[in-house]
């Protein structure tokens, strides 16, 4: 596995983007400034300051909190144009100081568009102004870059009848978990059918069947073996007949790990079987799992 060691190490005076565990925050991210690093107990702690988020009522004094390094990432690029986004498009919408992900749901009139928030069950309208292009931090790389040519998806094409796939449900206690499924019928609208593999009705007699739109379905990632797991990078964790998101905290041995998840702020030991390389499909491609910086500088 290539070493994620690059130029965007976080050292004093970097602009970076950050992400926050506090209720109520979780899925934004926040501009901010390094203000300095520090190794504490084998994790690697930065100070940052943020930019718009502030400490006291009178809106005076910029925010300083230390962070895990995990919660940090450069910022995105630019645009060097205006967009025009796209039904199902993932983007990142400017609200209530940060940036949230979302999914296009509408295109409207005047430049304005419809965005759909997994996270909170929200849709809410935006300006073409107030988003911008939802990009992943992946091996020191942001997928997509810059205006990079993006291939178009046609999720029918990808997923028929009886193609094995994952499922994201926006239910609580099953946010943010991918579930193994098998489409057993093509709807109109962009829509499928999917019996799920591992969840049972309410009854337990069967599986679980369900429509389910294209913002909550994507193939099912290869099989492929991976050799072992590194400190800091992202995983896939099977865990309640799902798998989740999560960042290895610590390597324990050849074959099990630590796993933090953002998203609940837990730490779980997982066997090497357990876990999978984590993947995002975006634009109709699989892209490699997130790293940050493994070292720094001060």
């Amino acid at each position: 596995m290539s070493d994620p060691l690059n130029s965007h190490c976080f050292k004093k005076g970097t602009e970076v983007e950050i992400s926050s565990n506090d209720n109520g925050f979780r899925g934004a991210w926040y501009a901010g400034t390094v203000i300095k690093s520090k190794n504490s107990n084998n994790k690697r702690l930065i100070l940052v300051e943020y930019k718009t988020l502030m400490a006291d009522e009178s809106g005076t004094k910029p925010l300083r909190e230390t962070l895990d390094v995990v919660q940090l990432r450069p910022l995105p690029p630019r645009e060097k144009r205006d967009m025009n986004f796209k039904f199902s498009e993932e983007v990142d919408a400017y609200y209530n100081d940060g940036w949230w992900e979302g999914v296009v749901t509408g295109v409207n009139p005047g430049d304005r568009y419809s965005v759909f928030f997994r996270a909170t069950r929200e849709q809410l309208e935006f300006s073409r102004s107030e988003l911008r292009l939802h990009r992943e931090w992946v091996y020191g790389k942001w997928v997509p870059p810059l205006e990079e040519q993006e291939e178009e998806l046609c999720n029918k094409d990808k997923m028929t009848k009886g193609s094995l796939v994952e499922v994201c449900s926006d239910e609580d206690g099953f946010q943010g978990a991918w579930f193994a499924a098998t489409v057993t019928e093509q709807l109109p609208h962009e829509k499928f059918l999917v019996e799920y593999k591992s969840i049972r009705n309410d009854e337990d007699t069967e599986f679980l069947t369900e429509v389910v739109d294209t913002n909550h379905i994507r193939p099912h990632p290869s099989d492929e073996v991976v050799d072992r797991f590194h400190l800091l990078e992202e995983v896939d964790a099977l865990y309640n007949d799902g798998w989740w998101v999560g960042v290895i905290s610590k390597v324990l041995s050849r074959q099990r790990y630590k796993v933090y998840f953002r998203g609940t702020n837990e730490e779980i030991v997982f066997k090497q079987s357990d876990l999978r390389q984590h993947l995002d499909w975006i634009s109709g491609k699989w892209v490699s799992s997130s790293s940050v910086c493994t070292s720094m500088r001060r």
